[in-house]
């Protein structure tokens, strides 16, 4: 686990590894491997963001990505630095999907869309955890319903388990 990892909330973070930013993985997404697992976009900072009225995400099937800064400012957990749980039965692919999307590509990643209205959106943070003898729903399910039950909430970017 990378120095980061420590400023993770969660007890569910143990056993992730990568902590990569966004900027250095979609020059370097072979680090990411291509087995099955769970992925988590961490945002390591204690300053609260800025929002963009207009982010880079891409539009995929003419679905407009962006929402209101309200929306991002009510959705916000102010106590969690995950602002996002996933699951992938390749690691990597799901997670350029995501760098995809959040570059303007029309790729079928909407979930996690916020991410993009973030102004340092390129400074998150993406770590993973292969689960070859698990389902990744499972997994998945599991850490939302953990992190609902100690924040109250799902994470910043996550809409619905």
């Amino acid at each position: 686990m990378s120095e980061r990892s420590s400023k993770i909330t969660i007890p569910e973070a143990d056993g992730f590894v990568g902590f990569i930013s966004v900027a250095q993985l979609r020059n370097d997404i072979g680090r990411v491997p291509t087995t099955g697992g769970i992925y988590i976009v961490v945002r390591d900072s204690d300053v609260y963001p800025t929002f963009l009225e207009i982010g880079t995400g891409g539009f995929h099937k003419d679905r407009d990505p962006n929402v209101p800064i309200s929306t991002l400012e009510a959705n916000y957990v102010t106590d969690s630095k995950i602002m996002y749980i996933g699951k992938a039965t390749s690691l990597r692919k799901r997670v350029l999907d995501l760098l995809r999307f959040g570059a303007g590509a029309s790729v079928g990643h909407y979930g996690g869309r916020l991410l993009w209205q973030l102004a340092d959106s390129n400074e998150l943070l993406i770590a993973w955890k292969e689960t070859p003898n698990e389902d990744t729903r499972e997994v998945e399910a599991t850490m939302l319903k953990d992190f609902a039950a100690t924040h109250g909430c799902l994470p910043f970017a996550n809409l619905k388990f």
